[in-house]
């Protein structure tokens, strides 16, 4: 993940000091080799107003450093400009001066060495190293105390969206971000979540990564892999807290993590959540509706029982009133706060029937009437076509409350005509009316909207029923030794011990036809691997660094081509089409190594592996235990890989 830092500063020589020096020989190399991506507005060669540059640098950057040395009238207006955009992201700098300016005295700063006008060279590597240190530790602290001393005294000041405002004129910077925004869309489109994760990763400032990992939790609890899922979103809202997109789908995430009863989840974190989301935003009316939910789905949980006949769970879920009232009140609060929010309106009348229909109290009588006619005229107005199958669903729910069977398969299958091919959006609605049903609600009405659910359902096939592997295995090994490697690592002759050993790691965990297998392709330990898999008919999947003629020369025949014949009579097994980086993710960020695609591939098949769910993954590896010839080898693998789950085998070289 690279971060982006902007940098304000006097030009040229002034006052003794030559300027563009502290920036080439100290700024620069001191953030650039602690993997920060640098610029200066004079970098900045296209024709136009240097001022546009620098006003969307001071607004987006992740961080700003300004150097103070002396009393540039530029360098204060863009500090000033920072303050009043960004509370946080600032680094002060300076060389000696005789005294501090009021309105920064107390701020905390760096002082660093000039001799002759330059960075001193006796001190300027200690210089360098506190600089990358404290540029560290300011980005690391995002969330902590607010730099700016605007929005330090100013605590209800609220930072501006970056995206409202976007200058026009396209430009370098923004061409990058199109091409980036691009890839990530398409990456969520497709389910490429592996895609997404690594997209997220490298966007080249925090408010785009906080986009992109939002959108990857969105995807993953779509995907309903709500662990991994909320870890990118708490990802997402650690830079952006105030993301109610993001607000919202953390909500859920630990909404359907309490339902399902996973350790250390229940539905009170969601109710608390949703709470503390109406302190910030009382008035959200979809936060207000997710809370109904909550109250809602505890309501179910103390009724809907395995066996129980209709007039038990009735009679419990009369029992408990006082839950669904609570649900009812949430919902009908998202109506009142947005009058068009027809799915809280829904919700809260469909509840009011119920609580009638339970109990015979009568209480909600009035509002029913009213309630009835907002959320079809809520409903009929709907403009939003991605919305419409949504609303005419509400419309459908409406026959059921109080029209005929007729009425409502009309309605239904209206609603039905506007759906793409949304099996969870299908399964959803029909869910609605199972609820209905076990409670002997209207059940003509509820059979009639089952029955025309299920013969749309019919016509789809379940996501479960598309195919989903039992165990994930992820490989990383080495490739097999240069003929005049100086300090052998795996030489040809470890070859058949190590894929006996590989063989057995498989077969110890039962790997079969119902597996999937992610590895490179590479000579030595993933042709090796993949081998294997395919001799015991785990389904192969290669993703590769570089497009396949590239990769075969620099990872298939670079030591000879006695191993291209294996890799063709491989890639004619695998389960499906070669994927490379290059045309998947598109270039590498600015500024990168040249060994960055490696542990870009590496990240890219960790991830991929994780979206089919944490605990599926199983990763084997044969290594030396000792550092890679570079980024992204198999040690930098093994590290990402234990730090998210302890399903290792580790095949050790020196061992075999």
């Amino acid at each position: 993940m690279t971060q982006h830092v902007f940098v304000a500063m006097p030009y040229g020589t002034k006052q003794g000091i030559n300027f563009d020096k502290v920036y080439s020989d100290f700024i620069k190399k001191a953030l650039e080799q602690a993997g920060f991506e640098v610029f200066r507005a004079d970098e900045e060669r296209r024709a136009g107003e240097i001022r546009v540059d620098m006003f969307q640098e001071l607004l987006i950057a992740d961080l700003v450093v300004v150097d103070l040395s002396i009393d540039n009238p530029n360098v204060w207006y863009e500090l000033g400009v920072r303050h009043a955009l960004r509370a946080r992201g600032i680094v002060l700098i300076q060389s000696k001066r005789e005294h501090q300016p009021f309105d920064v005295y107390t701020d905390r700063r760096l002082e660093y060495q000039v001799k002759d006008g330059i960075p001193d060279p006796d001190t300027v590597e200690k210089d360098k190293a506190a600089l990358a240190e404290m540029a560290k530790e300011t980005v690391a602290s995002w969330q902590g105390r607010k730099i700016s001393p605007v929005y330090e005294l100013l605590p209800n000041l609220q930072e501006p969206d970056w995206k409202t405002l976007r200058i026009g004129d396209v430009r370098e910077f923004w061409e990058r971000h199109n091409a980036w925004e691009d890839r990530v869309e398409l990456a969520r489109k497709t389910g490429h979540i592996g895609d997404l994760l690594v997209l997220a990763d490298e966007a080249p400032v925090a408010a785009f990564r906080a986009e992109a990992w939002i959108k990857a939790g969105d995807a993953l609890r779509k995907a309903e892999r709500f662990d991994f899922a909320l870890e990118q979103l708490e990802r997402g809202l650690e830079i952006d807290p105030a993301n109610i997109k993001g607000l919202h789908e953390k909500g859920v995430c630990l909404q359907r993590l309490g339902i399902s009863g996973r350790a250390g989840h229940s539905l009170e974190r969601a109710r608390m959540h949703y709470q503390k989301v109406l302190q910030q935003y009382p008035n959200d009316p979809e936060t207000w509706a997710l809370l109904g939910r909550v109250d809602k789905d505890a309501w179910i949980a103390t009724w809907r029982g395995l066996g129980n006949t209709v007039k038990q769970m009735q009679e419990d879920a009369a029992y408990e009133d006082a839950l669904l009232r609570a649900a009812i009140d949430s919902y009908a609060r998202g109506l009142q706060c947005n009058p068009g929010h027809y799915y809280s309106g829904i919700n809260a009348l469909t509840l009011m029937h119920l609580y009638r229909h339970l109990t015979g109290d009568a209480r909600y009588e009035r509002e029913m009437a009213t309630m009835a006619g907002a959320v079809c005229y809520g409903a009929e107005c709907e403009q939003d076509e991605h919305q419409r199958y949504w609303s005419q669903v509400t419309l459908g729910d409406l026959e059921v409350l109080a029209g005929t069977p007729d009425t409502v398969r009309a309605a239904y299958k209206d609603a039905i005509a506007r759906n793409d091919k949304d099996w969870f959006a299908l399964n959803s609605s029909k869910a609605q009316l199972q609820m209905l049903l076990d409670l002997g609600f209207q059940p003509e009405n509820v059979a009639a909207g089952i029955a025309t659910f299920d013969r749309a359902l019919q016509k789809l096939s379940k996501p479960e029923d598309r195919w989903q592997p039992r165990y994930v295995f992820l490989f990383s090994g080495h490739m097999i030794d240069a003929p005049d490697r100086p300090v052998p690592r795996f030489p040809t002759a470890k070859e058949s011990i190590a894929a006996q050993k590989i063989a057995e790691a498989l077969d110890h965990m039962g790997a079969g036809p119902d597996d999937l297998a992610l590895t490179q392709g590479a000579c030595g330990g993933d042709l090796l691997f993949t081998e294997a898999c395919q001799q015991q008919g785990v389904k192969v999947q290669w993703l590769q660094p570089f497009r396949e003629p590239e990769f075969i020369q620099k990872s298939v025949v670079c030591y000879g081509e006695s191993w291209r014949n294996r890799y063709l009579d491989a890639k004619i097994k695998l389960a499906a089409p070669i994927r490379s980086v290059p045309d998947d993710l598109g270039e590498p960020p600015r500024g990168v190594k040249e060994d960055y695609p490696y542990e870009r591939c590496n990240r890219w098949l960790l991830y991929t592996a994780l979206a089919y769910g944490v605990d599926k993954m199983r990763f084997i590896c044969l290594w030396n235990g000792e550092g890679g010839d570079g980024r992204g080898g198999t040690a930098h693998m093994y590290n990402e890989v234990k730090q998210r789950t302890g399903h290792v085998t580790w095949i050790d070289v020196r061992q075999i």
